[in-house]
């Protein structure tokens, strides 16, 4: 790798982790997380990075490399519909196949009475989550797999196969992508991990909004005993698939716990008590989380004060940018403001207007990350584009700031202590396996060798499985 482009990669990677700690760098980091924008930019249209991730490697590359940017994602187009093709899954539409080709793909969610989790089956899920996914979810999420009862078929077993093998060959891509990104385009990545909210798995993937919203009417017991069974699987899922990195945060997108989604009452019940934990567990663990607060979280700023400072960085959607500085700024490191409709529909002169706005009010002494208040998608201007660039360079320097010399994971306060919350775990299987090996050891019986290698062993490949069904709930 030439040394400039180390330099450069160096540079902007101590940028963009020195804001993230809520203090000063040289310069406010630019970090846009553009999805199919990179097609509009490379050519491309949105089948071509849907459907096919190294088209869509290859046009974020070529997107990073021509922008001056100080953190991407390897492919923020991230749902591979030729994975959720092999799975048969059945709430994505697929650019090319399920509608024309330009359009981004379309989460489908089925209407109440055809959702994927019983009002019914609450007490199954909380048994041991891992088993219901398996047993109950991907039956009934996928055109392929054989519901329970039912004889396993050629369609089942090779969609079983197909995707497993897919999904192990697409998540091993995305090092050397890593690694591409830095070398073409001294590009560091953005996030590291993926996690959702126990109360929104259960909205998006299983009972669907209007199913959930019932149930907590008429049952909404089951519906925190739920949630705080899935916390703990969760918080795992988002740890193993940091896959170690810690000096970026895990990702973490919020859908349908804000106000006017659910009612307040409901956000303090259930909501933010098995979240919290969560949190608390991933910096416990030296993990910030980015708060992709998705909508208009604003009601709700007031209660994530409760984190410990630098815990999360807090991103801005359709809230007020400024009033979520006034509230956590002192705490919490925010990005975003800049509204997609603006990079859409506005001009450069009208972005450079708002990109000044924005630093001046919320940048102060550091702290703040620049990014559009949404996903890119492809109907943002590419002249927008280059203009929120520009303006954040030529109004984004700090008089006496400078990068931290060297890249470090951040420090929680060494008197903080997380919940325990996956050792704590109540579910029939632990989080990290499926079956536990205490179950495969009575099928074994007496063992004369080794048994902690056997474990080991055990428990490491039941970790792909584990991995497997999560990554299709969060990921897919």
């Amino acid at each position: 790798m030439a040394k400039d482009m180390e330099q450069l990669y160096q540079e902007r990677f101590s940028r963009y982790t020195t804001a993230m700690r809520n203090e000063t760098p040289d310069m406010v980091p630019i970090r846009p997380f553009v999805a199919e924008f990179v097609a509009t930019y490379g050519g491309y249209d949105c089948q071509q990075v849907t459907h096919d991730y190294q088209q869509a490697f290859d046009a974020t590359c070529e997107c990073a490399a021509a922008f001056d940017w100080d953190a991407v994602v390897p492919n923020m187009v991230y749902v591979w519909t030729g994975l959720t093709q092999a799975i048969g899954l059945k709430y994505y539409g697929i650019p090319g196949i399920d509608m024309e080709p330009e359009f981004a793909f379309q989460y489908r969610e089925p209407a109440e009475e055809e959702a994927f989790m019983k009002p019914d089956e609450y007490d199954r899920l909380i048994e041991d989550p891992t088993a219901f996914l398996y047993e109950v979810w991907l039956p009934r999420v996928s055109t392929e797999i054989s519901a329970e009862g039912e004889p396993a078929s050629l369609r089942n077993n090779l969609a079983l196969v197909k995707g497993g093998m897919a999904m192990m060959q697409y998540l091993s891509s995305f090092g050397p992508q890593s690694e591409r990104l830095k070398n073409e385009a001294g590009a560091p990545g953005a996030i590291a991990g993926i996690l959702k909210s126990p109360f929104d798995i259960i909205a998006d993937k299983m009972r669907g909004y209007i199913g959930l919203t019932m149930d907590m009417m008429e049952r909404p017991e089951k519906v925190l005993a739920a949630a705080k069974a899935l916390a703990p699987h969760l918080a795992k899922v988002a740890l193993m698939s940091s896959g170690g990195e810690d000096r970026v945060p895990v990702g973490f997108w919020m859908h349908r716990g804000c106000v006017p989604f659910v009612k307040q009452e409901w956000f303090d019940s259930h909501y933010w008590p098995t979240l919290k934990p969560v949190i608390e567990e991933l910096w416990a663990h030296g993990h910030q989380t980015l708060f992709y607060a998705e909508g208009d979280w604003d009601a709700h700023l007031e209660t994530f004060r409760e984190l410990p400072d630098q815990s999360i960085v807090y991103h801005v959607d359709r809230g007020d940018v400024f009033k979520a500085q006034e509230v956590l700024g002192d705490k919490f490191c925010i990005s975003g403001g800049i509204p997609n409709h603006l990079l859409s529909f506005g001009t450069p002169e009208k972005v450079r207007q708002r990109v000044k706005e924005v630093i001046e009010g919320v940048a102060g002494d550091g702290g703040y990350i620049l990014d559009a208040s949404a996903i890119v998608q492809n109907d943002a201007k590419v002249e927008n584009m280059q203009a929120l660039t520009d303006a954040g360079r030529e109004f984004g320097r700090y008089a006496d700031g400078s990068p931290a010399t060297e890249i470090q994971p951040p420090e929680p306060d060494p008197d903080f202590e997380g919940p325990g919350l996956i050792e704590s775990s109540q579910t029939r299987s632990k989080p990290g396996v499926c079956r536990p090996w205490e179950q495969k050891k009575k099928e074994i019986g007496e063992i004369p060798g080794d048994e902690d290698l056997c474990q080991q062993v055990w428990e490491d490949v039941e970790s792909l499985a584990y991995m497997y069904i999560w990554q299709c709930l969060v990921s897919f």
